[in-house]
């Protein structure tokens, strides 16, 4: 009789061990979240090959800065062109060789620069031709990658340039209860290194903001691995095994109480 006991003991307490609740799953846990997140840096987009980058170019005199405009190079010397044409945006596609192609400046290197760097140059450019010119950019094609134990993976196009971690999980409609929300993975691409650098990111402590990799950059992609107990019951043979040691469990205690009435 002491055996059984002792078995179903060791069983029972095995079982708890099984369903201790998860651990770290609220984001940001820090008694000083608010200074930690105050405390990230937004650097800015670095542009890639392959960018779509819109480029508009106004100036105090809208019609000498129509050359400079994609849109409204076909419409120079038109009457019927008005001031508002030159607000339309021009697309430029990054070539592999870092660069674009801008009317009359010719060919501009502008891979590895932020936004802020490529219109300071080409406000700087076009100084020469322009009184006070005005250069607006904007990146049209601005994707990233989430993997792994979210709600809705797969490739995500943002509206916001600048797109923290938190952003990027709400694209994917959050992470998954067994997400292992202590190891989220940011691939990205270093253009300096010539390969992917991996960084891992702790989406439980507030800390986090300060990472560099805090703000996503266009095409990082992010895997969420799924927690330690979700692993072991994916590569389990039986699927069902959780299940089968909780029937068991409570078949084992019915066998022991009914086996104490018996006795007496």
């Amino acid at each position: 009789m002491k055996n059984i006991f002792f078995i179903y003991t060791l069983l029972f307490l095995f079982i708890l061990q099984s369903c201790v609740p998860k651990k770290n799953m609220v984001y940001l846990q820090n008694d000083n979240f608010e200074n930690e997140v105050s405390q990230a840096k937004y650097v800015g987009l670095h542009i890639q090959v392959g960018d779509i980058l819109e480029i508009n170019v106004s100036a105090f005199d809208n019609i000498a800065a129509r050359p400079f405009n994609l849109s409204t190079i076909s419409q120079i010397g038109s009457p019927a062109t008005t001031t508002s044409s030159t607000t339309a945006p021009s697309s430029y596609t990054v070539t592999t060789e870092g660069t674009i192609y801008f009317p009359i400046l010719g060919t501009i290197y502008c891979k590895g620069l932020t936004k802020e760097q490529l219109k300071a140059d080409l406000e700087n450019r076009l100084k020469a031709y322009l009184t006070d010119p005005i250069v607006a950019i904007s990146l049209k094609n601005f994707n990233i990658s989430i993997l792994g134990d979210v709600k809705s993976p797969g490739q995500k196009t943002s509206a916001l340039e600048k797109l923290n971690i938190f952003q990027a999980v709400a694209l994917a409609g959050d992470l998954q209860d067994s997400a292992n929300r202590t190891n989220v993975k940011i691939i990205r691409f270093s253009e300096e290194q010539g390969k992917d650098i991996i960084a891992t990111l702790d989406l439980s402590e507030a800390s986090v903001a300060k990472s560099p990799y805090f703000y996503l950059q266009q095409n990082d992609i992010v895997y969420v691995e799924p927690d330690k107990n979700k692993q072991i019951a994916a590569n389990t043979t039986n699927p069902n095994r959780n299940l089968i040691l909780q029937l068991g469990g409570v078949f084992l205690g019915l066998f022991t109480l009914v086996y104490s009435l018996t006795k007496k």
